[in-house]
């Protein structure tokens, strides 16, 4: 009989093309592992992979096998969710994976209202790339994902609780500070410095300031936005943050000053990402409205 334990194993191995990492992921040893594997191929008489000591390839039919293999683990994930559903909202816990530009200012805001109306609630935070987060959510690996919108969301359910506009950072004392708003041409002569490939926040940039990719290549880093942000405030040249930035940027740099983009907003909206048939979507919404209502409680008081 076909287990869901030799079904992970598989997927994990389908993942990480190698047979030691898939089974540091599956908390066991490599030849456990590797005999999982070929018992499952041994009941479907069928060969998933073909490994040798330089790499792991995926056959045909094994692709195939291992698509279907994804929708029931997925389904069996949701299995779980769904026999909690008729609970009280919020009381089964839950992971919540959120973009590297959102986590750092979202959670300060929204932590403490969530804590106030649900303490019983256990969430566990993953903080991965857009596109990382997306694949997790569709293999039922993570309940949820926060991301900015716009953003492909094939397959998925979107709800959006928030929007905000992209703001460049400048120290007092450059010209560009005494701005009342900064447009994307100016921007391109101040020395933009933007996130590395695969951050939703360099993408959304380029297409609100109608930037070429290839043009703007040598303006990609592989460095985090806080960095980007002390480069700026260094006179090294501009970035730019979101909205929900701006509190903690003038908090830890006095020295600060955020120009508004002058391009039409809002900029990015805010969004939870779910399956569509994840059994706990009125959570979801409900930690949406949670979620807005500390924003604008935090907008409130600025």
């Amino acid at each position: 009989m076909i287990t869901l334990r030799q079904l992970e194993f598989a997927l994990a191995v389908a993942k990480h093309r190698h047979f030691k990492r898939a089974a540091e992921e599956c908390n066991i040893s490599q030849s456990a592992l590797s005999l999982g594997i070929a018992e499952l191929e041994k009941q479907l008489d069928t060969q998933i992979f073909e490994r040798n000591n330089k790499q792991v390839l995926i056959t045909p039919i094994g692709q195939d096998i291992l698509t279907r293999a994804q929708r029931v683990f997925s389904e069996v994930s949701d299995l779980t969710t769904r026999a909690h559903s008729h609970q009280t909202p919020l009381a089964y816990p839950m992971t919540v994976g959120i973009i590297p530009t959102i986590a750092p200012y979202l959670l300060p805001k929204v932590l403490p209202a969530l804590r106030q109306h649900y303490p019983e609630f256990r969430m566990t935070i993953v903080e991965q790339q857009t596109e990382r987060l997306l694949e997790q959510v569709r293999y039922g690996h993570i309940d949820t994902a926060i991301i900015a919108l716009p953003y492909a969301v094939d397959g998925l359910h979107s709800f959006e609780f928030w929007s905000e506009d992209f703001f460049a950072v400048f120290p007092k004392d450059d010209n560009h500070a005494k701005l009342e708003t900064i447009n994307a041409d100016e921007l391109a002569t101040a020395n933009l410095m933007l996130l590395g490939e695969g951050h939703c926040l360099t993408d959304q940039t380029l297409s609100v300031c109608h930037f070429d990719r290839e043009q703007m290549k040598s303006s990609f880093s592989d460095a985090s936005l806080n960095t980007l942000i002390q480069m700026a405030l260094a006179n090294m040249g501009t970035t730019l943050v979101p909205e929900m930035a701006l509190d903690q940027l003038h908090l830890e740099n006095q020295n600060a000053v955020a120009v508004p983009l002058a391009e039409e907003g809002p900029h990015r909206h805010i969004a939870f990402v779910t399956r569509l048939n994840y059994a706990r979507v009125d959570d979801v919404n409900l930690l949406g409205k949670v979620f807005k209502q500390a924003f604008e409680e935090a907008a409130d008081k600025e």
